[in-house]
């Protein structure tokens, strides 16, 4: 089993809460996360129909029989039966006899917050970073001095970008383009259909893949229901499960109005680059390294690997990017101590002088609350060039 950076913080909160829900994507790692860090834990999964209908029928009946502590996998399946849960640890609220795991969805998350708010820890397990799955230790994430520590890779950027990291291509050895078909079919017959109820399952695919096309882009609604042949609010539905379920995310821009012309809409990402290929038809890497997609891909790969440090490390990113209106861009601000610190992503390996225009005028304009600019590049080296740290694209 490669080592989770989350595993201690589950620890933790175990010991301070009665309840730990572990959320993400289906085949992030959950259930066997959960088996390691809590290995003298009951496990019950309600996957199975016999276990999901004693759960369903006789709530109280289930939970006498696993009154912690005890693993409870697949807990959206039975989301009513956290009702019930919240006066189970009403009664006898000791640390750590509930420990939930589920993929991210919409019922699972409603009840949580209904029902257990303040008696359950939410810790979100996505697919693996780049640290994990090189098995580097990784600093509690800060400013970008801390977070962009210079380090080694023996990866291949674009074949990281093009395989992903979910667990089961990497542990398994199954080829990525395979196992990522049969995920994303999964995916769109299970899960969509019980969450929307879509008939159109052929129209719900397109939508994906043109939420695919559009990563690194400002974000169109209406655009992206009229390619699409959806309304509008049948598309901002499916963007919503698209995000609880941890397939997409969204890069809100900075609210900051340094000069008064900003952007208001979020941009659009993916949480893993491979099915983002996938989806674009990308096959090979040799495809990838001249797709038109290359460059908005390497900065997905980039902003999802910062968020996942902070996912992993029990905190919310506070990331964002900044636009204006005349087309003044920064890829990606992470405020941090009070300051906004702006980086660069370029998926180029040589580092060009034009790479530096958007931080110098953003960094002029923000003036006292810029911190210190970083570009991160798909080159290896590390070093400093007119006030701003170059960094490699493994540096997070």
């Amino acid at each position: 089993m490669i080592p989770r950076l989350l595993a201690p913080f589950l620890k933790r909160d175990a010991g301070l809460y009665p309840v730990v829900t572990l959320t993400g994507p289906r085949q992030s790692g959950k259930t066997t996360l959960a088996k390691a860090a809590f290995p003298d834990h009951a496990y019950v999964t309600l996957e199975e129909p016999d276990t999901r209908a004693f759960a369903r029928e006789d709530p109280r009946g289930f939970l006498a029989r696993h009154a912690g502590p005890v693993v409870v996998d697949e807990a959206q399946r039975v989301p009513d039966l956290l009702s019930y849960l919240q006066t189970e640890v009403d009664r006898n609220p000791a640390p750590g006899r509930f420990v939930l795991t589920g993929s991210q969805n919409l019922l699972l998350m409603e009840k949580v917050s209904q029902t257990l708010a303040g008696r359950s820890a939410i810790l979100h397990l996505l697919p693996f970073s780049r640290a994990e799955l090189e098995r580097q230790a990784q600093a509690d994430p800060g400013a970008p001095p801390e977070l962009f520590a210079n380090r080694e890779s023996r990866l291949d950027p674009w074949t990281a970008i093009h395989t992903g990291f979910y667990p089961p291509v990497h542990d398994r050895g199954i080829p990525a383009q395979v196992w990522l078909q049969d995920y994303l079919s999964t995916y769109v017959e299970r899960d969509v259909r019980v969450l929307l109820n879509v008939g159109d399952l052929e129209t719900f695919e397109r939508f994906v893949k043109l939420c695919a096309g559009r990563i690194g882009q400002l974000l169109n609604a209406s655009s992206l229901a009229s390619d699409a042949g959806v309304s509008v609010d049948t598309a901002r539905r499916w963007l919503s499960v698209l995000k609880t379920s941890f397939l997409v995310f969204l890069l809100p821009p900075h609210h900051r109005n340094f000069n008064k012309r900003v952007i208001r809409s979020p941009k659009l990402y993916f949480h893993d680059t491979g099915l983002a290929c996938l989806l674009l038809g990308i096959r090979t890497v040799e495809q990838l390294s001249s797709h038109s997609s290359r460059g908005a891909l390497f900065e997905n790969h980039v902003v999802s690997e910062v968020a996942k440090a902070y996912w992993n490390h029990r905190r919310t990113p506070p990331l964002y990017f900044w636009r204006d209106q005349t087309g003044h861009e920064v890829d990606l601000l992470i405020e941090e101590g009070g300051a906004l610190f702006p980086v660069e992503i370029k998926s180029g390996s040589t580092v060009a002088g034009d790479m530096f225009g958007s931080l110098a005028w953003w960094t002029a304009l923000a003036a006292g609350e810029a911190g210190e600019p970083t570009l991160l590049y798909g080159g290896v080296d590390s070093y400093t060039r007119a006030g701003v740290a170059v960094r490699p694209w493994f540096a997070v």
